[in-house]
């Protein structure tokens, strides 16, 4: 191999290509069905199935056979919003649903509606209007239902017939379709849940008319219109987002009643053997209901309350229900987040939560942490408790049907995420990186900070080392992890003549609700001081850190942290690196921003902002910055850097700012990707080779 790693990392799109994944386990035990890509640099993923008793892997679906003579895939602007929320960067199939017996699976390619046979192999094209959203079957895989130009339609397997469900509607709104905030902050990616008997569907209806229209243009492409988007900035209104119960018999749609006022949110839908539930959440998230609707008439009926003086954490797959009845949520415990069956913990103190991967009779599969650096999978039952089913430190996943547990792990002992089913392991064709991470974990400071620290791999004992943090450091993320695949940049960055540190502060998961909680209404003075606390405490492990040649760089929220950091404490940090940073609160979304900073960031919450923004922190600039950012960014709009750059520059302090053209908030054209980090290096060994920064 001769790539260097920058060109590794980017060709193999973060060494994601060719690994299994989105793992499905048909109820009976019988099949899996996964994606998985050709090879290491080969972004075409196809459908595999593995058959259980013959221990046999063959795919049932590949964009080769599917595209003919097609010259390359084609997406609707939808669907490259949707992988955009998903953060996907592969192409081919990326995405599937099946049947309740996991006989069929349907996707879209190319905007292109399919349906692959997982018993006997094969997939066929059904001809129906395209581009395809979002393509879901019934339960009894006779029907398909899918979104096309915001209307949900469906067509029956049998003989092709297409019907449009929803009738026309102001271009504002759409039918089974996630809004943005629904997709890239509550983790609800869907917008419609079949009927278990397939002949209802429960349909969210999105009214993006009060939302402010917002519009992005790429300067590099002056011929090209700009293109508008619905984009709720703290503080401004929503869409307006309703449930409806959509018959295939054509009765009249029933519309789901509770009070909008109080709960605009539509955070969690499903609908299983029990009948229908919602969770509907207040604007300041301090209050989640979870409902019973009846599909005939609307009514809904209270199944449970949870409430939060902060806000009511949304953890994926609850709440749902157990087939006795009973509501399996999240509550709030001592050090912690735990599995509540009706409102009561039914795990330790000490476990937090991380996702319910699934409920079988009176059973729960979850994933959940102990050491916040490692994730385990466990599952519950009335009779055992809680039963661990992953013990080795590291990463883990799982996926299940009947009684086959397929088990995801990731460690610092191997690459990427090795599946296995029993003794068969899942055949990863992910390329090896170049290099193998040394990291030293640590736990510091009073509060215990988790943190690791990278040194160049040929480092001579008593070598000076100028240091590099390398934070993301806000919530939602954890950097420090028992994940070797995590640790490949620090390695890299180290190799360049640095002594790197990742630190995860306050806000970050995995530490409890206190952990969380502290940085409400303040999103700057918690994370940096830890960062700070972090870079001190680990110093004086290692005497070969200076100091005095500080760097801190990171992306999206490590972005803001690393432009916080150079603006507020130049004292300690001597050169920054902040790539698509948000530099003004009140510029970002309602759902992630007002949780932690309040619903008035113009009236009652308007210190909170004011503390958290960068804007008024531009002209104390003294040392060298670099801004980069996507400039058709529809996530944190480049406005964020722009503003800051224009403060500074009335300021009187010089910056340096680097345009990405035709770059969102991801990355994903290879030369880009792979000259980004040789550009950062670059900068920040100028920047702080120029001598002692004391």
């Amino acid at each position: 191999m001769s790539d260097s790693f920058p060109r590794q990392k980017a060709r193999t799109r973060s060494f994601t290509l060719g690994a299994p994944r989105s793992f499905k386990v048909a109820p009976d035990g019988s099949r899996v069905a996964f994606l998985r890509s050709p090879a290491g640099d080969d972004p075409r993923t196809a459908l595999w199935v593995f058959d259980v008793a013959r221990g046999l892997e063959r795919v049932v679906a590949d964009p080769l056979e599917l595209a003919g003579e097609a010259s390359g895939e084609v997406l609707s602007a939808a669907e490259r919003a949707r992988r955009e929320r998903a953060r996907e960067t592969a192409g081919g199939i990326v995405a599937y649903a099946t049947d309740r017996a996991m006989r069929i699976a349907v996707f879209a390619y190319s905007g292109n509606l399919f349906v692959s046979d997982l018993i006997g192999g094969g997939a066929r094209r059904v001809d129906v209007p395209a581009p395809v959203f979002d393509s879901r079957p019934d339960p009894s895989g006779r029907l398909i239902a899918f979104v096309h130009d915001r209307a949900l339609h469906v067509v029956r397997l049998a003989d092709g017939v297409v019907r449009r469900l929803t009738a026309d509607e102001p271009e504002t709104v759409s039918w089974g379709m996630a809004e943005f905030v629904a997709a890239e902050e509550m983790e609800r990616p869907r917008g419609y849940w079949w009927a278990p008997d397939g002949e209802t569907l429960l349909v969210a209806r999105v009214d993006e008319e009060p939302v402010r229209r917002l519009w992005i243009a790429d300067p590099a492409t002056p011929a090209a219109a700009p293109r508008d988007v619905h984009y709720p900035q703290a503080g401004s209104p929503n869409a307006s987002v309703q449930a409806h119960f959509l018959a295939l018999d054509d009765s009249p749609a029933v519309q789901a009643i509770w009070d909008v006022e109080s709960y605009p949110y539509l955070a969690r839908a499903s609908w299983g053997e029990l009948g229908p539930m919602i969770a509907v959440q207040s604007r300041d998230q301090r209050r989640m209901v979870a409902l019973a609707v009846d599909p005939r008439s609307g009514e809904t009926s209270q199944l449970g309350v949870q409430t939060d003086e902060a806000w009511v954490d949304l953890v994926p797959g609850v709440p749902r229900r157990l087939s006795d009845g009973r509501l399996v949520t999240v509550a709030g415990v001592e050090d912690g987040l735990a599995l509540a069956i009706d409102g009561h913990p039914v795990t330790p103190q000490n476990m937090e939560v991380r996702e319910v991967l699934g409920t079988a009779g009176e059973q729960v599969l979850f994933t959940a942490s102990i050491e916040p650096t490692e994730i385990q999978v466990f599952e519950w039952s009335p009779e055992d408790g809680v039963r661990a089913l992953t013990a080795a430190p590291g990463v883990h996943a799982a996926a299940a049907g009947g009684p086959v547990r397929v088990i995801g792990a990731r460690a610092m002992g191997h690459d990427g995420m090795r599946w296995t089913l029993g003794d068969h392991v899942f055949k990863s064709l992910a390329e090896s990186p170049v290099l193998t991470p040394a990291v030293r974990m640590l736990t510091v400071g009073e509060q215990g900070l988790r943190a690791g620290l990278v040194m160049p791999r040929e480092h001579e004992a008593g070598r000076r080392l100028p240091v590099l943090m390398d934070p993301y450091g806000g919530p939602h993320h954890q950097r420090v992890m028992a994940d070797r695949q995590r640790w490949l940049d620090a390695q890299w960055l180290a190799d360049q003549g640095f002594a790197v540190i990742v630190a995860d502060g306050r806000g970050t998961p995995g530490r409890g609700l206190a952990w969380a909680r502290a940085v409400k209404g303040d999103l700057a003075e918690p994370v940096l001081e830890d960062q700070i606390t972090a870079l001190t405490e680990v110093a004086a492990l290692e005497p070969d850190l200076d100091l005095g040649r500080v760097g801190i760089r990171g992306w999206s929220f490590g972005g803001y942290l690393a432009a916080l950091a150079v603006l507020r404490r130049p004292d300690v940090f001597h050169a920054a690196v902040a790539g698509a940073p948000v530099t003004d609160w009140r510029l970002y979304d309602t759902h992630y921003t007002e949780r932690y900073l309040g619903v008035e960031p113009d009236g009652a919450d308007r210190l909170a902002y004011e503390r958290s923004s960068l804007l008024d922190d531009a002209p104390a600039l003294r040392r060298p910055l670099l801004l980069i950012h996507g400039l058709v960014d529809d996530n944190v709009f480049a406005a964020h850097t722009l503003e800051l750059s224009q403060r500074l520059t009335e300021s009187g302090r010089l910056h340096t700012v680097l345009p990405l053209t035709g770059i969102t908030h991801m990355t994903p054209k290879e030369a880009v990707a792979e000259n980004l980090l040789i550009v950062q290096v670059d900068f920040l060994r100028r920047a702080l080779d120029a001598g002692d920064h004391r």
